[in-house]
């Protein structure tokens, strides 16, 4: 992780196959981001894994159970604040099309099912066009993404450097 970065997990349930691949989202009722449609994830808690806060951040979010061993990583993105510089982020990418439970509504978030093909993102992070489409077709995107001084738009998309 980046030094001075909020670590974040993001886990992104997945159903159905080809066209009809639909992922698991959610409208962010308080807190960051409140009124946009977001991933479903959180901070890493001290001495947890990125896999571990992954699946608590299910559970919490969705009441949803995935277990670490139905993860599979999806990619890494750092977010760059730099009006902000306290809201960067090392957001570790899963996706996983097992668990056990139906998602429902959180004091957080308003879970429903979006088509991958057909994603909200007017609703979401300027950000995530840039990424999400390739982090749940498997194309693992390893980005750095700038933000403007807006806070909400993107600057510039750049390859994360090993």
């Amino acid at each position: 992780m980046e030094t001075g970065t909020i670590a974040v997990a993001l886990c992104f349930l997945l159903r159905g196959e080809g066209a009809g691949l639909s992922v698991l989202l959610g409208r962010k009722k308080a807190g960051f981001g409140a009124g946009k449609v977001v991933g479903v994830g959180g901070k890493l808690e001290p001495g947890e894994s990125s896999m571990e806060a992954a699946c608590r951040e299910v559970l919490e979010e969705t009441g949803v159970v995935v277990r670490t061993e139905q993860l599979a990583a999806a990619g890494r993105i750092l977010f760059d604040f730099p009006a902000n510089p306290a809201w960067n982020m090392d957001a570790e990418l899963f996706v996983a099309r097992q668990w056990e439970g139906e998602p429902g509504e959180s004091e957080e978030i308003a879970p429903a099912w979006y088509r991958v093909d057909a994603l909200p993102l007017a609703d979401m992070w300027h950000d995530a066009g840039n990424w999400l489409p390739q982090a749940l077709t498997g194309g693992d995107p390893q980005l750095r993404i700038v933000l403007n001084h807006d806070n909400e738009t993107v600057s510039a998309v750049l390859p994360l450097l090993p």
